[in-house]
């Protein structure tokens, strides 16, 4: 397989690349430290249409399909995790869920601003009693009037606080179960949505986590993303493509911490020598490499898959569980080669070791993907474990 990519994807990545290097990374420590999310270079990312980049073309997107949302992720998170963080809510899940599913008219009036950055879009899944359980969600979705009426609390949304537009999945005939009794409702901000408590994190301050509470929120009919009932399938549908990019935005993060352990054991000089000459460094130096070039063969491969319409949700799986662990090695051998140096807020180490340890759990813990893989392998030989 060839996997020598058109040149107008090295051109999309150096596009992406200046515009993080010039807009965020000026910007990245200050927001961490306030817990801001940079909206001035958001706007900016917006205007050179980083938002839209998966999209087709009528729909406001650039039509680079998941090749090209890879490259996204792997770009923003070599210089911001946060910001990874806040286009993934985004693009990847939001956003997706509307293209994955809607009709033609939800995409045109809403996945158009969604792709063209003038809106903002979050996706509410999560709730109290339903996390890696996601079919155990409690959100209500009644009829009334000819609309729906939504009832309940997510929790743990990003993007929350500053979003147009929520992806909404709320259970509309719970006799049915989650298979043929949930719903997923694209809902605007001025339908009454509320924020609730928005979360102090560890790390990725510089996007914004919050609870997003529905109360008598009233949604038309024409707002369900496909068909009512099968809301929870397109919702794991989007995740599965989700998953793929944790596994790119994973390997951006990783491939930036390599680049700093091999310049930093380049310069720096411990027993009278430089430490690139210590062989248990070169081993850690060998290792890591290893693992970020495994790690990218993984993540553009099921890009490719993705985008020739072939079953990836196996290798999506992997991505992210594989991707969130190499990632967290990565920045640990950093830590470690960097010494103190590497716990001192005035470096950008720590701040990367904040942000690494959530892509072990959000959008499914890796004890989660490791069930499902596991499971999936062995359905193939007759082996049928119940959930």
């Amino acid at each position: 397989m060839d996997l020598t990519l058109p040149k107008e994807y090295d051109l999309l990545r150096q596009m992406i690349r200046d515009v993080m290097e010039n807009e965020f990374a000026p910007v990245a420590e200050e927001a961490d430290e306030k817990a801001e999310v940079p909206f001035d270079a958001i706007k900016v990312a917006a205007k050179a249409g980083l938002f839209g980049i998966p999209f087709p073309q009528q729909y406001g997107g650039s039509g680079a399909g998941e090749m090209g949302y890879v490259i996204l992720m792997e770009e923003v998170s070599r210089v911001d995790s946060a910001m990874s963080t806040v286009v993934g809510a985004h693009i990847g899940i939001a956003a997706m869920a509307l293209y994955v599913d809607g009709s033609h008219a939800l995409k045109e009036k809403y996945l158009t601003p969604l792709a063209q950055g003038t809106k903002i879009g979050a996706f509410c899944l999560t709730e109290p009693a339903a996390g890696s359980d996601a079919a155990a969600i409690k959100t209500r979705a009644v009829r009334s009037n000819g609309n729906w009426v939504i009832n309940g609390t997510k929790i743990y949304i990003s993007n929350g606080p500053f979003a147009d537009l929520f992806s909404v999945l709320a259970v509309t005939d719970p006799a049915l179960g989650a298979r043929g009794g949930v719903t997923a409702f694209v809902v605007e901000k001025e339908m009454g949505t509320k924020i609730g408590v928005i979360e102090k994190k560890l790390g990725i301050r510089a996007s914004s986590t919050s609870e997003v509470i529905f109360d008598e929120v009233e949604v038309p009919t024409a707002n369900v993303i496909g068909q009512e009932g099968l809301g929870f399938v397109t919702f794991m549908k989007t995740l599965d493509l989700g998953r793929v990019t944790v596994g790119a935005a994973s390997l951006g993060g990783a491939q930036k911490a390599l680049e700093m352990i091999i310049d930093y054991a380049r310069l720096a000089e411990k027993f009278g020598m430089p430490l690139a000459h210590q062989q248990q460094v070169q081993f850690m130096i060998a290792d890591l490499y290893s693992d970020v070039e495994m790690l990218r063969g993984l993540v553009y491969r099921t890009a490719w898959m993705v985008d020739n319409h072939r079953p990836f949700a196996r290798e999506a799986y992997v991505c992210k569980l594989r991707g969130s662990e190499i990632a967290s090695k990565a920045v640990s051998y950093a830590m470690e080669i960097h010494g103190a140096l590497g716990l001192s807020r005035d470096y950008p180490l720590e701040r990367s070791f904040r942000d690494a340890r959530i892509a072990e759990i959000f959008e499914g813990t890796n004890e989660i993907q490791r069930i499902i893989i596991a499971r999936d392998l062995l359905k193939e030989v007759g082996v049928h474990i119940e959930p």
